[in-house]
């Protein structure tokens, strides 16, 4: 009897496993569907461009035909081009997005605004700084139609991954890792970044989420590896060592024209292990510039090597149990590492506005209210954590101060000017957040 039962409840532990494995049927694991269908050229949003010309931003759509699924994993996919060109129609756009919609995935292939001139390191990095606004814009996109109501796409919005190749993945890894004001700054001056629309930009869909759960960088790099912290998203990395265009370690991105010094994904991986950071690298040894664009020969074995590597990095961010199908390799080369301090300026945080309540979804519940407002401006927090709160204007002028720890906190705003201002918030434990509102 006793062995009868312990059976019966280790067929029951098993069959619970089996039933919470989100790949278990197959799904996200294997092609579990042989058609997908495309829908091209939605607009997302729009935005202007380096010549100050209104930009459509469109993207491609595509998705597992018959699915059912009621939520969905999302990938949004970046082209390349180092920021001068390319296209959502890139062939490893492409190929990427079908290859995991087959495998139950919702891609979507994004336009961003491409182009800079004169061809030099700063106008590149507002080019970054563009790509990366609209790549939040295509994001908050999927928030703001599973919120309204109109859940076309069916995504679950707690598992969408950003995801891009050279160009495209120095995007995606900006959007993960560049999160404090401090850290733009010695690229663009703090009012010039504020100009262009701060980190989440005026590229569409204000006032939702550009949250996303992972990132796949391919064949890119970041401005600086520091950037990355304790904490972070979990990164998925492929790189040749050969790459002259985005170095695999450290060095000058090069389309063409010598731009700027990058950290490359060699960089990236020892970084991320030394401050906890899951990574994920796959090094193509001896490959060049993204050795899986192609439509035959070695460039169809690098990407079948690219979707199966992907693949093992997005069935484990989903819990699932499936077999990894390409195990990583040892990375080449040492890590070029350069002593970096992790700035201390605030914490970026770009609320929307016409929503009437600004939140911030992280350890401290920060609450804003209304937004605009008119007559007074309210904050709270947690319970329990102390805090100082500054009302200041756009020059850094101290307007209002207040210290307090629990409850809601009230600013008379009625003799301010119609505008842009700033609530910094500083916790005792050393926390700082730094948050935009518009006064009436």
């Amino acid at each position: 009897m006793k062995q009868c039962l312990s059976f019966l409840i280790g067929l029951s532990a098993l069959t619970m496993t089996f039933a919470q494995d989100p790949c278990a049927s197959g799904r996200y694991a294997t092609d579990v569907f042989s058609n997908v269908t495309l829908t091209s050229n939605i607009t997302y949003g729009s935005n202007l461009n380096f010549a100050n010309s209104n930009t459509a931003l469109k993207l491609d759509v595509y998705e597992p035909t018959g699915d059912t699924e009621a939520a969905r994993p999302l990938i949004v996919w970046v082209h390349g081009g180092s920021f001068l060109g390319g296209s959502k129609t890139d062939a490893d756009m492409v190929a990427l997005s079908n290859a995991f919609a087959k495998k139950g995935y919702v891609c979507a292939s994004i336009d961003y605004r491409t182009g800079f001139f004169p061809i030099d390191s700063a106008n590149a990095v507002k080019a970054v700084v563009r790509a990366v606004q609209d790549l939040r814009a295509s994001v908050r996109y999927f928030y703001k139609d599973r919120a309204d109501g109109t859940n076309a796409y069916r995504i679950d919005t707690n598992k969408i991954f950003v995801g891009g190749s050279s160009a495209g993945a120095i995007t995606s890894l900006h959007l993960a890792y560049l999160d404090r004001s401090c850290e733009i700054d010695p690229y663009v001056p703090a009012a010039n970044y504020e100009a262009l629309g701060g980190i989440e930009g005026n590229s569409g869909n204000p006032c939702y989420s550009s949250k996303v759960n992972g990132v796949i960088n391919l064949c890119g790099a970041l401005a600086q590896y520091g950037w990355l912290e304790a904490g972070d998203l979990p990164l998925c990395s492929m790189h040749g060592t050969t790459d002259g265009t985005v170095k695999y370690n450290r060095g000058i991105v090069n389309p063409g024209v010598p731009l700027m010094y990058l950290d490359g994904s060699r960089m990236l991986h020892e970084r991320a292990q030394a401050v906890g950071v899951s990574s994920k690298f796959y090094t193509f040894m001896g490959a060049g510039h993204v050795p899986y664009l192609g439509t035959s020969g070695a460039a169809l074995a690098y990407m079948d090597t690219t979707v199966n590597f992907v693949r093992d990095y997005l069935v484990e961010r989903l819990n699932c149990t499936a077999v990894p199908l390409q195990l990583p390799n040892n990375p080449a080369q040492s890590a070029n590492l350069y002593p970096y301090t992790t700035c201390t300026g605030n914490t970026i945080i770009d609320f929307c506005t016409g929503a009437g309540l600004s939140t911030i979804e992280d350890d401290y519940s920060i609450a804003v209210y209304p937004n605009p407002a008119n007559e007074l401006l309210q904050v709270k927090w947690n319970e329990g954590m102390e805090a100082s709160i500054e009302l200041v204007d756009q020059s850094g002028r101290l307007l209002q101060k207040m210290t307090g720890n629990s409850g809601t906190y009230s600013f008379q705003v009625g003799n301010l000017e119609r505008g842009s201002y700033v609530i910094n918030i500083a916790f005792k434990n050393g926390a700082k957040r730094s948050l935009k509102w518009i006064k009436n």
